[in-house]
């Protein structure tokens, strides 16, 4: 009896089963297509540092007519390069032997630029992007992240600004072994220039890499440097922190609104910020402020008018300019000036730190920052360089400046 109703159950099964896989069996055809192989895109890679120091850049562009590279070792603003366009549609080129240094770069792929897609280094100053690469070596092994040396730590750190009246953003970075003692640190306030923010500093000029390789090696104390952003209308990298349109310049008399502003703030609000919440010591011999361009001049602004606040003066190719009709009372504001130096120059300062390359549009207004200090006898340190306003000259300046600190 069970054997038979084990035999009326399978063949029950039978029923519904086997139609089913004799239909797919029907509707599978004898020889179905292969289906294709996935393949991986081809690995461009760009750019490549040959042995020689020369320098391969690569873009696939298969539809693109007219492609040029422009990058910092070409003389001059604007220069530019043809790339050559294979069968395939590969676009090459190759540059060099360039010296051991950090070069940003640009394609113009039928009249647009556009950063290099097979390349991750990246860095942006304002609303200007590009890609880099190093060509390493002596004069470049600052500016590269190292290994088996302590690192310090990079923070991104919010404050409120009574003088602007909004929270603001800082970098701050602290040196190796700042999270695990209980010593105080001098600080270093550096400015950059017009166009920049706070994040301009360590993506343009590669302060951390440069501030940890000084202090491994000991060339530089350990210090504490405050990146902070020098537009009085923005709270932040734009990036980050987009400008709304009320908070936008549009003309000479909004820049004019905040003229100065900045430098108040940082006096009056940074400063005592980073006292208050960093373990820094609190006097000018433990105080340095440098900036390049706009940063150079908030620099002058802020000594001058806080003379004995800082110990340390650095001033990156800026000079002393004429911006037009705001200035156009010369004579006043020169004899305004020179008090304010001479009471600087009284103050017992330790070092007047002046950088400019022969190329640099601002040459000739380095030329009379000079000669005013001169006429007033005080003490400042020169250093004259090759090239224009560029991050290569400021990555160089800035490294031969922080071993002369405290």
């Amino acid at each position: 009896m069970k054997t038979i109703k084990k035999t009326i159950i399978l063949i029950i099964i039978g029923i519904y089963i086997l139609p089913a896989q004799y239909a797919q069996e029907v509707a599978r055809p004898s020889n179905p297509p292969a289906r294709p192989a996935f393949r991986m895109p081809a690995i461009i890679v760009s750019p490549e540092v040959l042995k020689d120091q020369k320098v391969t850049f690569r873009l696939m562009a298969p539809e693109a007519t007219v492609v040029n590279i422009s990058g910092e070792w070409m003389p001059g603003w604007g220069a530019s390069a043809p790339m050559v366009k294979n069968d395939t549609g590969l676009w090459t080129i190759t540059v060099g032997p360039l010296k051991s240094e950090l070069y940003g770069y640009t394609f113009s792929i039928d009249g647009v630029r556009a950063i290099d897609p097979n390349n991750v280094q990246v860095r942006r100053d304002g609303t200007r992007y590009e890609s880099f690469f190093i060509v390493p070596g002596k004069e470049s092994e600052l500016y590269i992240q190292q290994e088996n040396i302590p690192h310090g730590t990079l923070i991104k750190q919010w404050y409120k600004s009574e003088v602007l009246g909004v929270q603001r953003r800082l970098y701050v970075y602290t040196p190796a072994g700042y999270e695990s003692n209980e010593e105080k640190y001098p600080v270093f306030y550096l400015l950059h220039g017009a166009g920049g923010d706070e994040d301009a500093w360590t993506t343009m000029g590669r302060t951390v890499q440069i501030m940890d390789n000084l202090i491994a090696q000991g060339k530089a104390k350990p210090m504490i440097v405050v990146m902070t952003n020098g537009n009085a209308n923005q709270a932040g990298a734009q990036n980050d922190i987009p400008l709304n349109s009320s908070s936008q310049p549009t003309g000479m008399a909004d820049y004019m609104k905040y003229r100065g502003k900045f430098e108040e703030h940082l006096v009056k609000d940074v400063i005592p910020f980073i006292e208050k919440n960093y373990r820094t010591y609190s006097d000018k011999a433990n105080r340095a402020i440098a900036g390049l361009s706009m940063g150079g001049g908030h620099t002058q602004t802020i000594t001058n008018d806080n003379p004995g606040l800082f110990d340390y003066i650095g001033v990156f190719s800026m000079g002393i300019m004429n911006f037009g009709p705001q200035q156009a009372d010369a004579a006043k504001l020169e004899q305004e000036r020179d008090v304010k130096i001479e009471a600087l120059k009284n103050s017992g300062y330790k070092l007047y730190w002046i950088g400019c390359g022969v190329d640099d549009f601002v040459f000739q207004g380095v030329v009379k920052l000079r000669e005013t200090l001169d006429k007033h006898n005080f003490n400042y340190t020169y250093r004259e360089s090759t090239g224009g306003h560029t991050w290569a000259n400021w990555r160089i300046y800035l490294s031969e400046f922080a071993p002369l600190l405290f």
